[in-house]
């Protein structure tokens, strides 16, 4: 959508709004914030928007100078319709873009300028302007608003939201522990669960002395979903796995200081010695893994720093 030549064909639809400031640019008028603004449509029989509003809106901000675009809203729009949704919770400073949503009405359009120093460095936060801008420039922004939620219609999708999340984390939470017992019964795990809930199957014992909570080790693993699916494997990569236990998960951590070196174990790692109800990455809240892990190699961490590179698991 050429948001633009949208807004220019509502015309200057409110001659009646501007006073006879027209301010330091032409067809523009300051407003008590020392904005500049300008209105193309206005309707003041429309939900007005305030601060704590979601606000769907059109929008083109480029410079004012010579009219080269710095962003818009088409760019970003997830739906492909050209609009975006924004809660106007803050202010970023007196003379804003959000000062001049907060002079808005929904199915309104205008045209704002405001001080590029002030945009770039209090609102983007950047520590400096941008290539191109120098002290003292301008930018214009072509905004249309085309839907206004009240914020406590907000506030009641937000709760809404929190209790569907609530009840879905809920539900996930209770199917954990009947995933774990059908998984135990299947694979015929006999050894009992440690005070964590860690079920360590050795398959294979080592030699020598066991890592300690601050060693290094290095490990060939396969991660899977109890369904059987990998989600990891170093196996897969052939290139195994090099860490600090203090940088894994609680139920590695333990596991891997019951093994020696050459030693091979199977792992059941419940969730709340995995990755708890937040999950991660591809592993959902509240999901129980399997690993097969083969410690390869121990090395104690030397004073003055690291021996081996850490990795992530």
């Amino acid at each position: 959508m050429n948001i633009k030549n949208t807004i220019l064909m509502g015309g200057a639809a409110l001659v009646g709004l501007a006073s006879c400031d027209r301010g330091k640019f032409e067809g523009f008028t300051t407003s008590e914030t020392g904005l500049y603004y300008q209105f193309f449509n206005h309707d003041e029989k429309a939900q007005k928007v305030q601060k704590g509003d979601l606000v769907t809106i059109g929008y083109r901000i480029s410079k004012q100078s010579n009219d080269s675009v710095i962003m818009e809203s088409k760019r970003v729009s997830r739906e492909g319709s050209g609009y975006t949704k924004h809660i106007l919770d803050k202010i970023a400073f007196k003379g804003s873009f959000e000062d001049g949503m907060l002079m808005m009405n929904k199915g309104d359009s205008a045209a704002f300028i405001i001080s590029a120093d002030s945009f770039f460095l209090k609102n983007v936060g950047a520590n400096e302007l941008p290539k191109g801008f120098k002290p003292g420039d301008y930018l214009k922004g072509i905004f249309v608003v085309k839907d206004v939620v009240p914020s406590a219609e907000v506030e009641k999708m937000r709760q809404k939201e929190m209790a569907e999340r609530e009840a879905m984390m809920r539900e996930m939470q209770g199917r954990e522990q009947g995933d774990l017992e059908k998984f135990i019964a299947e694979k015929k795990i006999t050894v009992k669960p440690t005070a964590s809930g860690l079920y360590y199957i050795e398959t294979k014992k080592g030699t020598g002395p066991s890592p300690s909570a601050s060693d290094f080790v290095k490990v060939h693993y396969t991660g899977r979903f109890l369904d059987g699916r990998i989600f990891d494997s170093s196996v897969q990569r052939g290139q195994p796995a090099e860490f600090a236990l203090t940088q894994v998960i609680p139920g590695w951590t333990e596991a891997l200081q019951l093994m020696k070196k050459g030693g091979k174990a199977n792992l059941l790692v419940p969730s709340s010695i995995g990755y708890g109800p937040q999950g991660r990455g591809d592993i959902p809240p509240f999901t129980p893994m399997y690993f097969e892990v083969e410690l390869i190699d121990i090395q104690a961490v030397q004073a003055g720093g690291n021996t081996m590179p850490p990795q992530n698991k």
